[in-house]
């Protein structure tokens, strides 16, 4: 049987079936098929989650991001965090428990991506890093006069959006070798950068977030999720 086709334990479909193309179990299909098609994620690397109300829809682990289909999708309560709907032939995301560190701080959408231009900048800063002797916490990927940054908000609430002449600032944690073992590093960083969109995962990847599904994917393509890999 195709993952897709494989029966569901107990009587939760009616969390995912919807014919409209933003429901969060359709739309988190159309945004993992993008992010493959822009290079932000391969094989079965990062996920989207999207907050609707008291649910949280998530994609599994262990799927194709191209492949995946609204049957595949997690639907977790967001105050008890316990699953409403859950695969019994599929893992629920490792990324689960960042997505909820985001959803904690308000956010409608938080996506996670393999970007190879979000590596190359923690690569980058590491190097630079090293040369100063900057200590871990310390350390971010921080650029300004870029006409990109001005579609990223300057901070929570109503701080309005980020001008030419901004310095935006998105901190970089430490890899691990479970991706849920990075929960207590990104909660730090945003603890530390309170006006944060996004944080950096160095070796890995990033985590954007935003307070719906378009203000996130807008972030993730302004900030430092180019569609083009480096050569």
């Amino acid at each position: 049987m195709e993952p897709s086709k494989v029966p569901l334990a107990g009587d939760a479909d009616h969390l995912i079936d919807s014919t409209d193309p933003h429901h969060p179990a359709n739309h988190i299909c159309t945004l993992c098929r993008n992010f493959y098609n822009l290079g932000w994620v391969t094989g079965t690397g990062g996920g989207t989650s999207i907050r609707r109300g008291p649910h949280i829809f998530i994609a599994p682990s262990g799927v194709q991001k191209e492949l995946l289909q609204p049957s595949d999708i997690f639907v977790l309560d967001y105050a008890s965090r316990s699953y409403l709907r859950k695969r019994p032939d599929l893992k629920p995301s490792a990324c689960t428990p960042l997505f909820l560190a985001a959803f904690d701080r308000g956010a409608g959408c938080c996506i996670h991506t393999h970007s190879q231009w979000a590596v190359l900048v923690t690569l980058l800063v590491e190097r630079d890093a090293s040369k100063s002797g900057a200590k871990i916490d310390d350390k971010y990927f921080e650029i300004e006069k870029i006409e990109q940054i001005k579609g990223i908000p300057k901070g929570r609430g109503n701080a309005g959006m980020m001008g030419y002449y901004d310095k935006l600032r998105v901190p970089i944690i430490e890899n691990t070798a479970h991706e849920e073992d990075l929960t207590s590093s990104l909660e730090a960083a945003m603890g530390r950068y309170p006006d944060t969109f996004a944080v950096l995962v160095r070796r890995h990847g990033v985590y954007v977030w935003g307070d719906d599904v378009q203000k996130a994917k807008t972030q993730a393509e302004r900030s430092i999720s180019p569609s083009i890999p480096p050569d």
